[in-house]
């Protein structure tokens, strides 16, 4: 930059010359042409001094590299990269550069070039590309991302990162005896208590779930009988929670034609499978009795007087997990009531 600055300013130089020259040659030893002259230099350097910044591309506030920091090696290595363009483990470490500094556009650019020379063969360059493409929005597990970690997997079927991704992939598809086997997997590998207790949310929440997907082929109910019966002991008084579900307009054509309708029922803030739910048509505005006989494991449900979240959901994918872009609506209500609540379905699921 020093250098550009030297030559800028006997440019500068070189211009006033041209200008200021002609003028104190026709007025020699006149005070006025001296005047005009400083007059005119002054505005030459004034005027370039405050009108570069503004018109140049350069960052003036914003400090260049050092030559050790991470931004300077990861160009040095894109550099060599473009001396040496099949370079596959140069291709991977500079897509997990790029991830490392959140540049995720560029760290998928270079793992698709890692995987292109590795022939779809590679399971890092897979796995990264799949993790960049997540982490920049541009996809998600039920589009190409978890294509890819299912292809990863099936590079190498070991890897406990493409297993792990794989069965959330599975989740968001509604495979879930798929999902359930693969999380069965990572439980059986011992993995640290934290990442033990989500995968055994996961397979809890799958369980419930394939017992609610089960109530469209009419097998659903004596589960559900079963496991209220379990929750309250086969003595209590079934709790229900009366409401009245109804459609805005503002998401109606954002609704599939045929899709089912799912009502469940979580303590507010709770993860994991829902203490009660029920599948139904979507048809609106459309009364509904929610029940602690809905309960969808043993030692679930809810009693009289608990505060519920209940949730009204279109699935517009058919299967009880949700996904983006199902309509839905959301209430708090304490169980028990005998005013019907009002749930209007007006988000979609982000």
């Amino acid at each position: 930059m020093s250098g550009f600055i030297v030559i800028a300013g006997l440019l500068t130089l070189a211009t006033l010359t041209a200008l200021l020259y002609p003028l104190l040659r026709k007025r020699e030893g006149s005070p006025e042409a001296w005047r005009s002259a400083g007059i005119i230099g002054l505005l030459v350097l004034l005027g370039g001094a405050a009108l570069y910044p503004l018109w140049s591309t350069y960052k003036w506030h914003e400090e260049e590299p050092a030559l050790d920091s991470p931004q300077a090696m990861i160009g040095r290595l894109a550099r060599r990269l473009e001396r040496e363009p099949d370079d596959l483990d140069g291709w991977l470490m500079l897509g997990r550069s790029y991830s490392v500094i959140q540049q995720y556009d560029l760290a998928a650019r270079a793992y698709q070039r890692a995987d292109t020379l590795a022939g779809g063969r590679n399971a890092d360059a897979l796995m990264g590309l799949a993790e960049a493409l997540l982490e920049s929005g541009r996809s998600d597990l039920a589009g190409r991302a978890g294509r890819l970690f299912e292809q990863a997997l099936e590079v190498d079927p070991n890897s406990v990162k493409a297993l792990f991704y794989s069965a959330f992939a599975a989740r968001e598809r509604n495979e879930l005896p798929l999902a359930r086997e693969r999380f069965g997997k990572l439980l059986a590998a011992n993995p640290p208590e934290a990442v033990a207790r989500i995968i055994a949310e996961q397979i809890q929440e799958i369980d419930a779930l394939s017992r609610l997907t089960a109530q469209a082929d009419g097998d659903g109910a004596g589960a559900r009988a079963t496991a209220a019966q379990d929750a309250t002991g086969g003595a209590a008084a079934p709790v229900s929670v009366p409401l009245r579900i109804t459609l805005s307009p503002a998401v109606a054509d954002k609704a599939a034609a045929g899709a089912p309708l799912f009502v469940v029922a979580r303590l507010p803030g709770q993860r994991g499978p829902p203490l009660a739910a029920q599948r139904l048509d979507a048809r609106f505005p459309q009364d509904v009795e929610l029940r602690s006989t809905d309960a969808m494991l043993a030692g679930s449900g809810f009693t009289a007087g608990q505060e519920l979240e209940i949730e009204a959901r279109i699935a517009n994918g058919g299967g009880a997990i949700s996904r983006s872009g199902d309509p839905f609506g959301v209430i708090v209500v304490r169980a028990g009531g005998s005013e019907r609540a009002a749930i209007e379905i007006n988000q979609l699921k982000p």
